[in-house]
């Protein structure tokens, strides 16, 4: 049997920003739910892509060749070796798709770099 997602429900488990969670896993990639507020660091991934999906709110991808809004029900997706900076100006959560060992700051380590991700 399997069972259903409801990812209200999900995102009700945490209040902490810049945290990735993993909610679940597709083969190789992980589906991570993250809260976002405020602007995260300039950072690229080496090898892998990354797909940002706005579930509530709205997020600011900065690109360094222009920005991108992206509102509810929106997604974008990163390639690898492009910088991209987060911003979210109020919080926004966002879903995640991306490769199981993908690091939350790709080739920058930091405060906020989570290495371990908790799972819900």
């Amino acid at each position: 049997m399997l069972d259903k997602v409801n990812l209200a429900a999900k995102f009700a488990l945490f209040h902490d920003h810049w945290s990735p969670k993993i909610a679940g896993e597709v083969n190789d990639s992980a589906v991570k739910q993250v809260k976002l507020q405020g602007e995260f660091v300039w950072h690229h991934h080496d090898v892998e892509d990354e797909m940002f999906l706005v579930i509530k709110g709205r997020l600011l991808m900065q690109l360094r060749d222009g920005d991108l809004w992206l509102e509810e029900g929106e997604y974008v997706i990163v390639p690898h070796g492009v910088e991209h900076r987060p911003v979210a100006p109020q919080e926004c959560h966002v879903l995640l798709f991306e490769p199981k060992a993908t690091l939350n700051t790709g080739n920058i380590k930091n405060e906020r770099t989570v290495a371990n991700l908790e799972r819900i």
